[in-house]
């Protein structure tokens, strides 16, 4: 894939937390410009940590990049600040929503424009765009953000994210604490959203069942490391993915509990 058609890579990077616990062993990933791909894996195989260390969160937490490089939009992004690459066009949407709770819908959303200076009509417009693709926050605009669903938050955060008119969003764990309808309607407006505004999406995500559907490309994390990747087609098809990650294999469902770790790792590397 040529430069042209990257809006993100990140090349062979380590994390460090407290100068001690080595959490990523060499990831490298690629997004292409207008893709959706999915960072697969169970809890605390590094999804979170690899999406924080490219939004540049990872020093609110002890952690820090100390090997190899990010690179968005063709400029290393791995020592700039959180506020200057969402003034590139890199923002994140956190795991658990972050709300405002305290503000109303209307005032979250709002907050995601402070970075912009193309004045308060474009920002009016841009904001009636978001009610188009969110109708239920146009019903809640005036609520405050703490009284409404968990699905509603996420809405929300989605909003507020699109608020800054970024390039790429990077969305951590959307699926977590909604019913399945919820997450459906989500990942499909993510989806639009990709189609219609041309907006990339990296996203974290442990229901690998609907990432794949929706993502163009995957990779599968295991103890901070990429053990597999391709195009999500080909991830689905995997008898490896369908019996670990799917839930289903060639005898049947199993579940993680069944298969001993030397051998999922066998597995992987072989």
């Amino acid at each position: 894939m040529s430069e042209s058609e990257k809006i993100l890579s990140v090349n062979n990077i380590e994390v460090i937390y407290d100068h001690v616990i080595l959490v990523l062993r060499g990831i490298s990933l690629e997004v292409p410009r207008g893709k959706i791909v999915a960072i697969l894996g169970a809890n605390g195989a590094g999804k979170t940590t690899t999406l924080k260390a490219i939004s540049n969160l990872l020093r609110a937490e002890r952690g820090d990049v100390t090997k190899g490089n990010i690179v968005f939009e063709d400029e290393e992004i791995q020592d700039s600040t959180p506020s200057a690459l969402v003034r590139k066009g890199c923002i994140q949407v956190m795991e658990g929503r972050h709300c405002f709770e305290h503000l109303t819908v209307e005032e979250n959303l709002m907050t995601g424009a402070y970075t912009r200076r193309d004045g308060s009509s474009k920002i009016k417009e841009h904001l009636e765009l978001v009610y188009d693709y969110f109708p239920r926050l146009r019903e809640r605009r005036s609520s405050l953000a703490g009284y409404t669903s968990g699905g509603e938050q996420q809405m929300c955060a989605i909003g507020r994210a699109l608020m800054s008119r970024p390039k790429m969003i990077l969305l951590d764990e959307p699926s977590m604490g909604l019913a399945p309808q919820l997450v459906e309607e989500i990942f499909g407006i993510v989806k639009q959203l990709n189609e219609n505004e041309g907006v990339s999406f990296l996203l974290a995500e442990q229901n690998t069942n609907i990432a794949l559907r929706f993502a163009n490309y995957g990779y599968i994390l295991e103890s901070g490391r990429v053990v597999m990747d391709g195009e999500a087609g080909m991830l689905s098809e995997n008898e490896d993915v369908k019996e670990f990650y799917l839930g289903v294999g060639g005898e049947g469902r199993r579940s993680f509990r069944d298969v001993k770790h030397y051998k999922r790792r066998k597995r992987w590397l072989t």
